[in-house]
């Protein structure tokens, strides 16, 4: 376990790029190393073949032209999906799911604290109300970021009603952006999907909603990508966030999980202090992973 700790895509290519020259070493190299950080077969096999049709026609031998290669094919693909949150509606509303353990409750701290970094007041619904523990988290998360919140009135509240209230206060307040938590489990998960379209009932009567961000932990790479299927086909999702992009062991996973799902990451989470959440930047992150 410790040597897989330690191991890093970064650490990998150097060695692929301070070859000498280009041969069968590099392409057996660069693959494994690939696959290792968990792009995925059919991305790596893609990747490598696009790589070596460039390099067969600039006729190059230099391996720091793979580098570059390699880092301007990643942004190439990693910009075929759009970044930007809308968030210009006021007051903008955004649902934040995803499975129980992915780190959800800290995110959206996290994401109200990024948002207060730009000047906007934000509110945070706490209509995880299966969960008492949640809701006293996200207080605690809330309070850190600068952001008001909106507690379930009584255990075990409906959620809709805590959803309602939230977009309420945020009416007449004029507060410009509200975050909803919402449960990761409950005993079945067609209860859990038919609550979450029930949310969304509710407050489309109140507010359009801007935003559904699914949260992934990016350790738990393509298994846990499958654990939130269902929201991805059933809950309306328009964007993604992951968590725990702590190195550039799982960086693959980024490009895997855009074309893997057809929906855009918006927000990355690098650390665990609050302010480790940030806007995802296509070639920023190209330019991070590969060198």
């Amino acid at each position: 376990m410790a040597e897989r700790a330690s191991w890093s895509l970064g650490a990998a290519l150097r060695g692929v790029f301070g070859a000498k020259t280009i041969d069968d070493d590099t392409w057996d190299d660069l693959e494994s190393a690939l696959i290792r950080a968990d792009f995925g077969p059919s991305v790596t096999e893609e990747i490598v073949e696009a790589i070596k049709a460039q390099v067969d026609r600039y006729k190059t031998t230099d391996p720091r032209d793979v580098q570059r290669m390699l880092r301007e094919l990643i942004e190439e693909r990693l910009s075929k999906y759009d970044p930007t949150l809308k968030l210009t509606e006021r007051p903008a509303v955004v649902l934040v799911v995803g499975v129980n353990g992915v780190g959800k409750t800290t995110t959206i701290g996290k994401f109200a604290r990024f948002l207060r970094n730009y000047d906007r007041t934000v509110v945070v619904g706490a209509a995880d109300t299966f969960r008492a523990a949640a809701v006293d988290q996200l207080a605690t998360w809330a309070e850190r970021a600068g952001a008001s919140i909106v507690r379930p009135e009584r255990e075990g509240q409906d959620p809709a009603s805590v959803a309602f209230q939230t977009v309420e206060q945020a009416k007449r307040d004029g507060t410009e952006i509200v975050i909803i938590d919402t449960a990761g489990r409950l005993h079945t998960k067609g209860g859990l999907m038919d609550e979450l379209a029930k949310i969304k009932r509710v407050l489309e009567k109140q507010a359009p909603i801007s935003e559904v961000l699914l949260v992934l932990d990016a350790t738990t790479g393509q298994n846990g990508l499958a654990q939130a299927e269902a929201f991805i086909e059933h809950g309306g999702v328009t964007g993604l966030v992951l968590t725990k992009l702590d190195g550039s062991a799982k960086g693959g996973f980024v490009i895997a999980v855009q074309e893997k799902t057809g929906l855009p990451i918006k927000l990355i989470g690098q650390g665990e202090a609050i302010g480790d959440l940030t806007g995802f930047t296509p070639h920023v992150f190209a330019q991070k992973l590969v060198g």
